[in-house]
């Protein structure tokens, strides 16, 4: 939604540093994965809509980051890329220290494009 990118911007700034940075640099990716999304905050976590759907979202914790595909088929698909990641059927947990790299992001993000896509 237009307008949302300073909530996004203010959920970022009351973070610790690292966290941030590494949380930066997840944005980065999504953003040249899916240029058209627009962000937005879903259930209090920064987001990407694309087409009116919720694509990707990602946040902080208390003792980790997380990257939500919001769809636990997207995780499973991508198991084996994901090996050493804590995972659920719905988030990536990381360090803040080991940001999960852009293409990991890229390759995510266009899966997710895929399947909001219907294919």
């Amino acid at each position: 939604m237009p307008g949302q990118a300073p909530a996004v911007d203010a959920y970022l700034a009351g973070l610790p540093a690292d966290q941030r940075a590494a949380l930066e640099r997840v944005r980065a990716a999504i953003r040249a994965a899916a240029p058209g999304a627009e962000e937005c905050l879903s259930y209090r976590r920064p987001a990407f809509r694309l087409h009116g759907k919720v694509l990707v979202a990602y946040g902080a914790a208390a003792r980790h980051c997380a990257f939500y595909p919001m769809s636990g088929s997207t995780v499973a698909a991508h198991r084996e890329a994901l090996a050493g990641y804590d995972t659920s059927p719905g988030t990536i947990r990381f360090p803040a220290s080991q940001p999960l790299p852009a293409a990991l992001v890229r390759q995510l993000v266009a899966a997710r494009i895929r399947e909001n896509a219907g294919g």
